[in-house]
Protein backbone atom coordinates (compact mmCIF):
# COMPACT_ATOMS: atom_id res chain seq x y z
CA UNK A 1 0.00 0.00 0.00
CA UNK A 2 1.40 3.36 -0.97
CA UNK A 3 1.47 6.36 1.30
CA UNK A 4 -1.11 8.08 -0.93
CA UNK A 5 -3.54 5.17 -0.52
CA UNK A 6 -3.48 5.50 3.26
CA UNK A 7 -4.39 9.20 3.09
CA UNK A 8 -7.10 9.02 0.42
CA UNK A 9 -9.57 6.28 1.22
CA UNK A 10 -12.71 6.12 -0.88
CA UNK A 11 -16.08 5.30 0.60
CA UNK A 12 -19.23 4.00 -1.09
CA UNK A 13 -22.67 5.34 -0.29
CA UNK A 14 -26.16 4.16 -1.16
CA UNK A 15 -27.85 7.38 -2.30
CA UNK A 16 -31.48 8.43 -2.41
CA UNK A 17 -33.66 11.52 -2.73
CA UNK A 18 -35.81 13.05 0.00
CA UNK A 19 -37.56 16.33 -0.80
CA UNK A 20 -35.26 16.88 -3.79
CA UNK A 21 -32.05 16.59 -1.74
CA UNK A 22 -29.50 13.81 -2.32
CA UNK A 23 -28.66 11.85 0.82
CA UNK A 24 -26.33 8.91 1.32
CA UNK A 25 -25.73 6.14 3.84
CA UNK A 26 -22.64 3.94 3.92
CA UNK A 27 -23.20 0.85 1.80
CA UNK A 28 -22.06 -1.36 4.70
CA UNK A 29 -24.97 -0.04 6.83
CA UNK A 30 -27.62 -0.81 4.17
CA UNK A 31 -29.09 -4.29 4.42
CA UNK A 32 -31.35 -3.97 1.39
CA UNK A 33 -33.68 -1.71 -0.59
CA UNK A 34 -37.34 -2.63 -1.07
CA UNK A 35 -40.31 -1.26 -2.95
CA UNK A 36 -43.24 0.00 -0.91
CA UNK A 37 -44.32 -2.63 1.61
CA UNK A 38 -47.68 -3.11 3.35
CA UNK A 39 -47.34 -1.22 6.61
CA UNK A 40 -49.22 -1.81 9.85
CA UNK A 41 -49.88 1.42 11.70
CA UNK A 42 -48.94 1.65 15.37
CA UNK A 43 -51.54 3.47 17.49
CA UNK A 44 -50.21 6.45 19.48
CA UNK A 45 -46.74 6.17 17.88
CA UNK A 46 -44.73 9.36 17.29
CA UNK A 47 -45.20 11.03 13.90
CA UNK A 48 -41.84 9.77 12.63
CA UNK A 49 -43.02 6.14 12.94
CA UNK A 50 -44.95 5.18 9.83
CA UNK A 51 -45.61 1.66 11.14
CA UNK A 52 -44.26 -1.87 11.02
CA UNK A 53 -43.47 -4.11 8.06
CA UNK A 54 -43.06 -7.85 7.94
CA UNK A 55 -39.75 -8.56 6.23
CA UNK A 56 -39.60 -12.31 5.66
CA UNK A 57 -40.90 -13.08 9.16
CA UNK A 58 -39.06 -10.26 10.95
CA UNK A 59 -40.99 -7.24 12.22
CA UNK A 60 -39.19 -4.03 11.21
CA UNK A 61 -40.01 -0.46 12.32
CA UNK A 62 -40.60 1.92 9.43
CA UNK A 63 -39.57 5.54 9.93
CA UNK A 64 -40.40 8.49 7.71
CA UNK A 65 -37.08 10.11 6.88
CA UNK A 66 -39.01 13.25 5.88
CA UNK A 67 -40.50 13.52 9.37
CA UNK A 68 -37.18 12.77 11.08
CA UNK A 69 -35.49 15.53 9.06
CA UNK A 70 -38.32 18.01 9.67
CA UNK A 71 -39.26 18.17 5.99
CA UNK A 72 -42.78 18.75 4.66
CA UNK A 73 -44.95 15.77 3.75
CA UNK A 74 -44.40 14.65 0.17
CA UNK A 75 -46.98 14.33 -2.56
CA UNK A 76 -48.38 10.87 -3.19
CA UNK A 77 -47.38 10.95 -6.86
CA UNK A 78 -44.72 8.28 -6.28
CA UNK A 79 -44.53 5.34 -3.95
CA UNK A 80 -41.90 5.70 -1.27
CA UNK A 81 -39.05 3.19 -1.13
CA UNK A 82 -37.72 1.38 1.94
CA UNK A 83 -34.01 1.55 2.71
CA UNK A 84 -33.40 -1.12 5.35
CA UNK A 85 -30.45 -0.10 7.52
CA UNK A 86 -28.63 -2.08 10.17
CA UNK A 87 -28.80 -0.48 13.60
CA UNK A 88 -27.65 -1.55 17.06
CA UNK A 89 -31.28 -2.57 17.84
CA UNK A 90 -31.76 -4.48 14.57
CA UNK A 91 -32.95 -3.51 11.09
CA UNK A 92 -34.94 -0.31 10.60
CA UNK A 93 -36.70 0.79 7.43
CA UNK A 94 -36.24 4.41 6.31
CA UNK A 95 -38.82 5.69 3.83
CA UNK A 96 -37.29 7.74 1.02
CA UNK A 97 -38.70 9.34 -2.14
CA UNK A 98 -36.46 7.70 -4.71
CA UNK A 99 -33.45 5.40 -4.79
CA UNK A 100 -30.41 6.60 -6.73
CA UNK A 101 -27.00 5.04 -7.41
CA UNK A 102 -24.17 3.83 -5.26
CA UNK A 103 -21.65 6.68 -5.26
CA UNK A 104 -17.94 6.43 -4.47
CA UNK A 105 -16.20 9.47 -3.02
CA UNK A 106 -12.80 10.20 -1.58
CA UNK A 107 -12.97 10.52 2.19
CA UNK A 108 -10.57 13.46 2.01
CA UNK A 109 -13.17 15.45 0.00
CA UNK A 110 -15.62 15.47 2.91
CA UNK A 111 -16.78 19.03 3.69
CA UNK A 112 -18.64 20.59 6.62
CA UNK A 113 -22.43 20.44 6.64
CA UNK A 114 -23.95 23.55 5.00
CA UNK A 115 -25.30 26.02 7.53
CA UNK A 116 -28.28 26.71 5.26
CA UNK A 117 -29.90 23.39 6.17
CA UNK A 118 -32.43 23.22 8.97
CA UNK A 119 -31.08 22.40 12.41
CA UNK A 120 -33.18 19.23 12.49
CA UNK A 121 -31.49 18.08 9.26
CA UNK A 122 -27.98 19.00 10.39
CA UNK A 123 -28.22 16.96 13.58
CA UNK A 124 -28.49 13.74 11.50
CA UNK A 125 -25.70 14.59 9.04
CA UNK A 126 -22.00 13.72 9.19
CA UNK A 127 -20.65 15.69 6.23
CA UNK A 128 -21.26 16.71 2.61
CA UNK A 129 -19.57 16.02 -0.72
CA UNK A 130 -19.72 18.27 -3.77
CA UNK A 131 -20.56 16.12 -6.77
CA UNK A 132 -20.63 17.36 -10.37
CA UNK A 133 -24.37 18.08 -10.45
CA UNK A 134 -25.38 18.36 -6.79
CA UNK A 135 -24.49 18.11 -3.13
CA UNK A 136 -24.41 14.68 -1.42
CA UNK A 137 -25.41 14.85 2.25
CA UNK A 138 -24.12 11.94 4.33
CA UNK A 139 -26.49 10.70 7.04
CA UNK A 140 -25.36 9.19 10.31
CA UNK A 141 -27.24 5.88 9.91
CA UNK A 142 -27.10 4.96 13.59
CA UNK A 143 -28.46 8.32 14.71
CA UNK A 144 -31.30 8.28 12.16
CA UNK A 145 -32.23 4.65 12.94
CA UNK A 146 -32.43 5.37 16.65
CA UNK A 147 -34.42 8.63 16.41
CA UNK A 148 -36.94 8.48 19.28
CA UNK A 149 -39.76 6.26 18.07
Amino acid sequence: MTDTATHYRSDSYCTFLVDGLLYGIEVQKVQEVLRTQPTTRVPLAPGVVRGLINMRGHIVSTLSLRSALGLPAGSNVRQEMNVIVRSPEGPVSLLVDEICDVVRVEQSDCEPIPGTLRRQQRMFLRCAYKLQQRLLLILDADRVATVPH
